[in-house]
């Protein structure tokens, strides 16, 4: 790939770091509580994860996607 590429890939917008972070926070959350044996905690999480993509997914659709009118991408 050139350098001059205009290509920035299909995940750098603020859509994707939001629903990526969300869904490690509730992995991280997951495993913990599993560990632990707390199993409300787990099936929470599970639905955090859930929210995560559904959180990125909403934001693409408001235009913070990488093709989005809100997105401003940086160059590298």
């Amino acid at each position: 790939m050139s350098a001059e590429s205009t290509d920035q890939g299909h995940g750098h917008s603020p859509a994707a770091w939001t629903a990526v972070v969300v869904m490690l926070i509730a992995f991280v959350i997951g495993t913990v509580a599993f560990w632990l044996d707390w199993a409300w905690l787990v099936w929470a999480s599970a639905g955090l994860l859930v929210i995560g993509a559904l959180l990125g997914w909403i934001l693409a659709k408001a235009g913070y996607g990488v093709n989005g009118d809100k997105y401003n991408p940086k160059d590298h």
